[in-house]
């Protein structure tokens, strides 16, 4: 499993965190510490740092070293950290397992490459493979189905969930299909944490038996996750999708509607008015726009219970 956490702690509710940056695009330290607090209080089990949200793929090398240093630190083995290492070959995120390991990462997460030619079943298997089993941390997929660039046949994907050292799974790919290759794979390894990305599905994840939830949001609405998970587990099916209805028109407001016009500069905003996050910049360039801005500023005044549930 995860070193220095028993799988008890590891089930629940996770954040794939954004970056803080300041308005020039470097990282902003300062935030960290502020960022990583914010989550320990809403009983979030684990970090994904530098994952779509939290923009590594953008990241200049120094600067994602840096927040994945800082987020050890700050976090102090109170949360496991999981570090997504994705790249284009097998000797470049071999080089990214490294470093991650070097830096205070807890877990590999590797997701499809960004470009690759040889796309064919045997290439991705080998690249897979060859990271997986050279990496000095255990292994999570971040599976991304039919919505990612690279779509992994899902004969690969049985066979790297069978490998001893993949610990997780983060499933973003919205299929059923994938959904059951999943299952079965813990079936086959009970010890594997299988965690729903989609977060505007969790119910019915948490009803298949998944163990929590990882969440790009989970930031903000990690309290509204975990009543999700409750409900579920109380078996109150009504109340898991009333709260999972709530939870989805917060985050089409923050994010810019149905569109997701907003996403990242709307989530970030969201941070700075609550005295998390300095700034709204992004490598991404989305735009905090009026409309967006006014929502969430409406949020600001109507859910404080559910962004700062501690202080109800």
């Amino acid at each position: 499993m995860i070193e220095g956490f028993e799988r008890e702690q590891l089930r629940g509710v996770w954040s794939a965190t954004p970056t803080p940056l300041n308005e020039d695009l470097s990282l902003d330290i300062e935030s960290i510490a502020p960022m990583v607090e914010h989550h320990i209080r809403l009983d979030i089990r684990g970090l994904f740092v530098a994952g779509s949200c939290g923009e590594g793929p953008w990241l200049p090398d120094a600067d994602r070293r840096e927040l994945v240093r800082e987020v050890a630190d700050c976090t102090d083995e109170r949360m496991a950290i999981a570090v997504q290492v994705t790249d284009n070959s097998a000797a470049r995120v071999i080089d990214n397992m490294n470093r991650a390991a070097e830096d205070g990462g807890d877990v590999a997460v590797i997701a499809q490459p960004f470009f690759r030619i040889n796309k064919s079943p045997e290439g991705l298997r080998s690249m897979y493979l060859q990271a997986i089993e050279a990496s000095p941390l255990p292994v999570g997929i971040y599976e991304l189905g039919e919505r990612g660039p690279m779509p992994i046949p899902t004969e690969v994907l049985a066979e790297l969930y069978r490998h001893p050292k993949v610990v997780m799974i983060k499933d973003s790919s919205g299929s059923e299909e994938r959904r059951e290759l999943c299952l079965a794979a813990r079936e086959e390894r009970p010890e594997i944490l299988l965690l729903d990305g989609d977060e505007f599905h969790c119910v019915e994840y948490m009803q298949a038996g998944y163990d929590g939830l990882l969440l790009g949001g989970g930031i903000f609405n990690g309290y509204m996750a975990w009543e999700i998970i409750r409900a579920v587990e109380a078996g109150d099916i009504e109340r898991a999708n009333q709260v999972q209805e709530q939870m989805n028109e917060l985050m089409w407001d923050v994010y810019g509607g149905r569109e997701i016009k907003c996403w990242l500069a709307g989530q970030k905003q969201l941070l700075v008015e609550m005295g998390i996050f300095s700034t709204n910049a992004n490598h991404l360039d989305y735009v905090l726009t009026d409309e967006c801005a006014a929502a969430i500023e409406r949020r600001m005044q109507t859910d404080r219970d559910l962004l700062f549930p501690w202080e109800a």
